[in-house]
C-alpha cells in the first residue's frame, strides 16, 4: 500500500508536466513573422519595363533562382492584441489604448468579455476586431469570503485555458498588450503566449492585483502572500511596463527593479465642457435628471455624479452618512440647496449600498437629497458630468499609487471635484483648492459640500471649476501619442 502511494506520488507530476507539454505542442500557435508573404511586396518587370505585383510565395524557401527583375519590399505593420479578463466595456483605458493604435493604422484585435456596451468608436472601426472570451460558470462566482479560496483556483483554471485557447487561435501580431490588474493568471498567460509567437509583452500598470486581493482576504492571508510573488516574477518578464502615475512608476523601480513609462490617464474627446446655453437640453434628456431639470437650472438643486465599479476600494458609506449630515445642516441654514446624487456603474457591491439608500429614505435621513443610480452609455454619462455642479470620487487606493480614471473624464468635461485623498498619488491629480478639494471622512465630505454649496455658486466652487476646465486640456491622444505612440509602437 505505501509502496503503491509513493509511486502515485513520484509519478503524478511527470503526468501532469507531460499532459501539459503536450497540450502545448499540440495547440501551438502560429509565430509572428514580420517576413511572412502578407508582410511583403514583390514586384516583377515586364518586358515592357513597368513594375507588377506577384506573390512573393512563388520565391519563398529558395537560396537561388530569383530572377533580377523580381524586388521585395517589406510593408510597415503594427499589430497588437489587446488583452482585458475583465469587460471591455468598463475598461476605458484599454479601449482608449485600441483607438489610438486604430488611429493611426494599426492592427487591433481586443481580447475580453463583452458584457456591456464598448465604446461606439470601438465597434465602428475597420482596425479592430473584438475577440470575446466565454465568462467562467455562475458556479465559479462568489462573493463568499469562506467559499473563495475553494473555487478561486478553479476559475483560474476556466480563465488560463479559455484565455490560452482564444489567443493561440488569432493571427500573431506583434505586440501582445495586457491590463493588469486581473494578474492571475493573465501575466503567465500571456508571456507563455510571447514565448511561443515571438511577440513582446506589454504590461499596462492600472494598480497591483495583490493589493485588490488584501481588500477581500487580508494582507497576511496566504493567497495574497502567493499572488503578490507571482505579480513581482512575472512582471519582470515583460518587455514594455506602463504605469498610471510617476508614484507607481516610483515604487515599481524600487521594490521590482522595473522601469515603467508614466502613462496618465487623460480624458478622451467624448468628454467635453457644456455651453451654459446648452445645458438645460441635456438636463431635460437625461431620464433621472428630467424631473429637477428646472430646478437645477434655476440653482434650487445640486447635481452631484460618482462613477463607481460598486468594489471594496470604495467606501459609498462615507458619502451617505455626509449626505445624512448635509440634511441635518440645511435645516438650520436655508441657504442649502437641495441635492440630486446620481451615482453610475455596475459592480458586486451595489446591492449592498442600495439596501443602504433604501434604508436612509425609508427612515427620512435624506429630506433635502434624492440618489438614484444606474448605467449609462458613453455619451450620455459624458452629458451627465458636464451638466453636473459637482463630481464625487470615493476611490481610495488599495495601493496607494493608483489614480481613479473617474476624476479624469470629470476634468474632460469641466467638472470639479472632491475626493477621498488620503494616498499618496492623489496630488498627481487633484491639486487642493484649484481644481478639487480632498477629504478623508464623512464629516470633512458633509462640510466641503456645505461650503461649495451654501448660497449657490460659491467663489470656491468657481475658482476650482476653472480649475477643472484648464486641467480637461490636455487630452489622451496628446498624452498616448508622447509616451505610447513615439517611445514604445512608434507610429506618431
Amino acid at each position: 500500500m505505501a509502496s503503491s502511494l509513493y509511486f502515485w506520488i513520484l509519478i503524478a507530476p511527470l503526468l501532469l508536466l507531460f499532459t501539459v507539454v503536450f497540450f502545448l505542442i499540440f495547440f501551438a500557435p502560429s509565430q509572428y513573422d514580420p517576413y511572412s508573404p502578407d508582410l511583403v511586396d514583390a514586384t516583377q518587370e515586364n518586358d515592357s519595363g513597368q513594375s507588377v505585383s506577384i506573390d512573393p510565395r512563388q520565391y519563398y524557401g529558395r537560396f537561388a533562382g530569383v530572377p533580377d527583375n523580381v524586388k521585395f519590399a517589406l510593408k510597415k505593420e503594427t499589430s497588437v492584441q489587446i488583452v482585458v479578463l475583465g469587460d471591455i466595456g468598463r475598461s476605458p483605458r484599454m479601449q482608449y489604448h485600441a483607438l489610438s493604435l486604430a488611429k493611426h493604422g494599426a492592427r487591433v484585435d481586443m481580447v475580453g468579455f463583452v458584457e456591456s456596451e464598448a465604446h461606439p468608436s470601438l465597434l465602428s472601426s475597420p482596425h479592430i476586431t473584438l475577440r470575446p472570451l466565454q465568462p467562467p460558470p455562475a458556479l465559479l462566482q462568489t462573493t463568499n469570503r469562506r467559499l473563495f479560496p475553494l473555487l478561486a483556483p478553479l476559475k483560474v483554471l476556466w480563465q488560463t485555458l479559455n484565455l490560452y485557447r482564444t489567443l493561440s487561435s488569432l493571427k500573431p501580431s506583434q505586440y501582445l498588450l495586457v491590463q493588469n490588474p486581473p494578474s492571475i493568471p493573465v501575466l503567465a498567460i500571456a508571456k507563455l503566449i510571447c514565448l511561443l509567437r515571438n511577440q513582446k509583452l506589454i504590461i499596462d500598470w492600472h494598480n497591483f492585483g495583490w493589493s485588490i486581493l488584501a481588500l477581500k482576504l487580508g494582507r497576511s492571508h496566504p493567497l495574497v502572500l502567493v499572488a503578490k510573488a507571482y505579480e513581482h516574477v512575472f512582471a519582470r518578464l515583460g518587455d514594455v511596463h506602463f504605469a498610471v502615475t510617476r508614484a507607481m512608476a516610483a515604487l515599481m523601480k524600487r521594490e521590482m527593479g522595473i522601469v515603467a513609462l508614466p502613462l496618465h490617464d487623460r480624458p478622451a474627446a467624448a468628454f467635453q465642457p457644456l455651453a451654459p446655453e446648452d445645458r438645460g437640453a441635456v438636463l431635460r434628456r437625461l431620464e433621472h435628471t428630467a424631473a429637477h431639470a428646472e430646478q437645477i437650472e434655476r440653482g434650487e438643486w445640486k447635481l452631484i455624479v460618482s462613477s463607481t465599479s460598486w468594489t471594496a476600494d470604495e467606501d459609498f458609506s462615507l458619502l451617505l452618512a455626509a449626505l445624512v449630515g448635509y440634511c441635518k445642516n440645511a435645516k438650520a441654514k436655508a441657504k442649502l440647496p437641495y441635492i440630486l446624487a446620481i451615482i453610475t456603474g455596475k459592480g458586486p457591491l451595489k446591492a449592498h449600498y442600495l439596501s443602504q439608500i433604501a434604508a436612509l429614505q425609508q427612515s427620512n435621513a435624506l429630506p433635502r437629497v434624492t440618489i438614484a443610480t444606474g448605467w449609462y452609455s458613453t455619451s450620455d454619462y459624458a452629458a451627465l458630468l458636464s451638466a453636473a455642479n459637482l463630481g464625487v470620487s470615493l476611490h481610495m487606493s488599495s495601493s496607494g499609487v493608483d489614480l481613479p480614471m473617474k476624476v479624469v473624464d470629470m476634468f474632460g468635461a469641466g467638472l470639479p471635484v472632491v475626493g477621498y485623498s488620503k494616498y499618496e498619488s492623489w496630488g498627481e491629480l487633484v491639486r487642493e483648492g484649484e481644481n478639487g478639494r480632498g477629504f478623508g471622512s464623512a464629516d470633512e465630505l458633509e462640510e466641503l459640500l456645505g461650503e461649495l454649496f451654501a448660497g449657490g455658486d460659491t467663489e470656491s466652487l468657481k475658482r476650482i471649476k476653472q480649475g477643472a476646465l484648464e486641467e480637461g486640456r490636455r487630452r489622451w491622444d496628446d498624452e498616448w501619442d508622447d509616451v505610447a505612440g513615439r517611445q514604445v509602437f512608434r507610429v506618431c
